[in-house]
Parts: C-alpha cells; sequence; structure tokens
C-alpha cells in the first residue's frame, strides 16, 4: 500500500474512533440524565421535607416553611417555559440548588454529582436565583431609622437580656475566598486563609439588621466597621440614635450602644469587654 493510501487509511480509522467515542460519550450523558428524575438530591429534599423536618433544615439550613416562603417568592421570577431540546428547572430547583451553593460553598463541578445538573446549568440556576432573592428581599432587612424605631430595639434587648440601652450587637465573620490574581496578602487574614469579611449587626432577636460584605480579609473587624457606610453615617449623625437616658431613677445619664467584642474600638456608643490581656 502506497503512503497516499496509507494516510487515507488512517483518516478514515481516526474518523470511526471518534465517532465510536462520540456514540459512548452521547450514550453516557443520556444514561446518566435518565438516572436524574431518581438519583438526584430534590428527591432527598422532599423526602426529608415529609420525614425528618430536622435533617430537613440540617441539609437545607432552614426549616421547610422558610422554604416554602422564599419559594412562593422567587417562583414568580424564576419560572421559565420549557423548549423542545430540554425541560426547564422548576423555581423549586433552582432555589434548592442556590441553598446548598450558599450553605456549603462547594463548587459547581462538585454539586453536579448530588443535583445531577451540568455545572453550567448550576451557575445560571445560582446566578438567576441570588438575583432574584435580592430582589424579592429587599424591604427585608432594614436598618432602624427613627430614634423610635431604636428604642423599640433596645426595649427588646431590655426584655429579652436585662440591657435596655443596647441597640444591636455587632460582629464580623471572614468568608473564605480563592485569592484573586495579582492580590498578594491583601487578602490573606490573621487565621491563615484568604478571605473577605461580612460584617453584620443584629438585634435581641437575632435578626439582621445591617449587613456589609467585601472588605478585604487582612483588615481587621475594626477597620472594616471604620471604612462601612454604616459607621460613616454613624460618624455624620445620620443614624439618629436617641439620646442619653436616666435608668431606675439614677441621675447619671446612660448612652444607648451597640456592643461588640474586644476587636472593635472602645466609642461613645459601642461597648465592649475588658480587655482579656490586661485581666
Amino acid at each position: 500500500m502506497d503512503r497516499k493510501k496509507k494516510g487515507v487509511a488512517l483518516s478514515i480509522a481516526l474518523i470511526l474512533l471518534t465517532k465510536k467515542r462520540q456514540s459512548r460519550k452521547k450514550r453516557w450523558i443520556k444514561d446518566w440524565m435518565r438516572k436524574k428524575a431518581e438519583l438526584n438530591h430534590f428527591n432527598l429534599i422532599n423526602e426529608l421535607r415529609v420525614t425528618k423536618e430536622n435533617d430537613f433544615k440540617n441539609y437545607m439550613r432552614m426549616r421547610d416553611s422558610s422554604f416554602q416562603k422564599l419559594l412562593s417568592l422567587v417562583s414568580p421570577y424564576l419560572k421559565k417555559k420549557d423548549t423542545h431540546m430540554r425541560k426547564s428547572l422548576t423555581p423549586e430547583e433552582k432555589l434548592a440548588v442556590t441553598l446548598r451553593f450558599l450553605a456549603t460553598g462547594r463548587s459547581f463541578e462538585d454539586l453536579k454529582y448530588s443535583t445531577l445538573l451540568f455545572p453550567r446549568a448550576i451557575s445560571g440556576a445560582v446566578l438567576d436565583t441570588c438575583n432574584t432573592l435580592i430582589y424579592v428581599l429587599q424591604d427585608y432587612l432594614k436598618t432602624p431609622s427613627t430614634q423610635q424605631e431604636w428604642r423599640e430595639v433596645a426595649d427588646d434587648f431590655g426584655r429579652i437580656h436585662g440591657f435596655p440601652t443596647c441597640l444591636g450587637s455587632l460582629d464580623g465573620k471572614h468568608v473564605g475566598i480563592i485569592m484573586p490574581k495579582n492580590a498578594g496578602s491583601r487578602y490573606f487574614n490573621y487565621k491563615g486563609f484568604h478571605s473577605i469579611i461580612l460584617l453584620a449587626l443584629v438585634n435581641a432577636r437575632k435578626e439582621f439588621m445591617m449587613v456589609d460584605v467585601g472588605i478585604n480579609g487582612r483588615i481587621s473587624d475594626g477597620g472594616v466597621l471604620f471604612y462601612s457606610k454604616f459607621w460613616q453615617s454613624y460618624e455624620q449623625g445620620l443614624l439618629n440614635l436617641p439620646n442619653p437616658i436616666n435608668l431606675s431613677n439614677m441621675t447619671l445619664l446612660f448612652p444607648y450602644v451597640f456592643v461588640a467584642d474586644e476587636a472593635f474600638a472602645l466609642g461613645p456608643n459601642l461597648m465592649k469587654p475588658y480587655s482579656q490581656k490586661n485581666s
């Protein structure tokens, strides 16, 4: 066989081999997708909802009643029409995979094994659902804006925790991230990993009143507070905090305060415990 014929034969063999591999891949994908209805985590969610309420809460990080409330809010915006090519994810499926992603921090590649969804589909569902959650919950988390609203917060602290001049509890939380390109040590925190920081203020019932997220992890909790829009509003006198009050017929006036741990700086309206270093 001359060189030309050998080349043609080799080309044909490569084409046949490629088609065979593609056929196997398509068959594997079809088998994998066919098992989706019986193997994915959505069936597990439905099972836990009916039989194991505590396990449902552990898996979804909320009770079914909260899940259903969220679902009722996002469903009108997440419904998509099926196409002749594929069936669209339901709003419930989108919300469930998004909550699992937010609760666990697992990659889309990892989540595909429990959801039996392709990473690209998970990515689209998470982005769509997060944007929808921000939209439908924009009035859910509100920072008090009047003196009366702040007094109501303090009254709750007085009834529940015996601290009648407390306006909220402040703290920061490091959220681990993959180091951004060319970031150096900018996001490297004292705990030994790269992060951004979530700063939060909660009331006596552990409900969020303010959240500020995004500062690089190298900054201390006190620094995060200093750079936050919340504290800038405080320093400009825009929070409308109530005036100091008398307690139990005492002549002293006690200021309303936020409470935080020793990582924060003491201030006229910010109370923290005595430093353990000096105790």
